[in-house]
């Protein structure tokens, strides 16, 4: 498995906990509540600059997961081509 995969789900994952997280707001005030949505929101602001909530149903953040692992498969595919082509 490639490192660029590894990184891949762990930021999916990331996104997932992020969502959850969002539902308790005591998460965010923890320090890694904290560190993880430093690191998933600026990936998620593209998308609500888009997708207004529904009242108070957010549907962004799951807009934005189905794209991050569509367009993320297609990169890792070009990748494990491309160094399947180069032979390393």
């Amino acid at each position: 498995m490639l490192i660029g995969q590894y990184a891949f789900e762990a930021y999916y994952w990331l996104i997932l906990i992020s969502i959850f997280g969002s539902w308790f707001p005591r998460f965010q005030a923890t320090k890694v509540g904290e560190w993880i949505y430093k690191l998933v929101e600026p990936y998620l602001s593209v998308f609500r600059k888009f997708i207004p909530p529904l009242g108070p149903i957010d549907f962004s953040p799951i807009i934005a997961l189905f794209v991050y692992r569509y367009i993320g498969g297609f990169a890792l595919e070009g990748l494990r081509s491309s160094i399947n082509f180069i032979g390393v």
